[in-house]
Formats: C-alpha cells, structure tokens, sequence
C-alpha cells in the first residue's frame, strides 16, 4: 500500500471517532508531515456553537504536537453525495504549514473522490512566506 493509500484510509478510518452529535456529520482528516508520519483528527461538536473544532484543525494540531512542522499531503473524509472539503478557515490553517502544490485528497467512506492542490482550494493565498 503506498503513503497516499495509506493517508487515505487513516482519514476514512478517523471518521466514525468523530463527536458529531448535532449534526450527524462525521469527518476525519489525515495529515502526512515532512517526516512521512500520519496525524489524525476529527471533527468535535459542541452545543454552543461555533465553539467546535473540525477535523482538520484536530489533524494539524496532533501533527504540531508530533514534532511535524510541514504538510507535505492531505486527506479528508466525509459522508454525502457533495464533496466535503476542507472550510475556509481550515483551508487557511493548512496553508500555515503547506505549499501551493500541496495534494489534498477528498474521500467518501469508500475512498478517494477527488484531489485538489492547496492553490486550487485556495488561490492567492496569504501565508508564513508573505510576511518575510
């Protein structure tokens, strides 16, 4: 199985560890850091929203406290006919620590659906690179 499978499959396997009890939508979400480690996260509901977080921030922040400090691929899975990819925000928080050509891999909970670079989901983004 290649990283990308790999990637894929942690995200999909993710989905179900979810806290989604208002809405009923699980996702789960895998990151690939420079070090070629896995990081997961998952969507947490909280009544008071917006005060949840998505499965994506999860996924970054487990990656921060590995010691991974670069995305070098993505992988984010939901259920339903519409592909769920990443929120605006999350796509700005995955900017922080990824690329322009940064692959995005959007699945349903029987695989991949549709990949995206992080400039097709976010173009002429701002980031760290802007600001030196």
């Amino acid at each position: 199985m290649s990283k990308k499978d790999d990637l894929i499959q942690a995200a999909i396997a993710a989905m179900p560890s979810a806290y989604a009890p208002y809405s009923n939508f699980q996702v789960g979400a895998a990151i690939c850091d420079e070090n070629g480690i896995i990081h997961t996260g998952v969507n947490v509901e909280n009544a008071a929203y917006p005060q949840g977080s998505c499965a994506e921030a999860g996924a970054i922040a487990a990656m921060i406290m590995g010691a991974g400090r670069q995305i070098t691929a993505l992988a984010v899975a939901g259920r339903g006919d519409v592909l769920c990819t990443p929120c605006g925000g999350c796509r700005q928080r995955i900017r922080e620590f990824a690329g322009p050509q940064t692959p995005i891999y959007i699945c349903g909970p029987d695989g991949l659906r549709h990949t995206f670079t992080l400039a097709e989901l976010l173009p002429a983004s701002f980031g760290p690179d802007n600001l030196s």
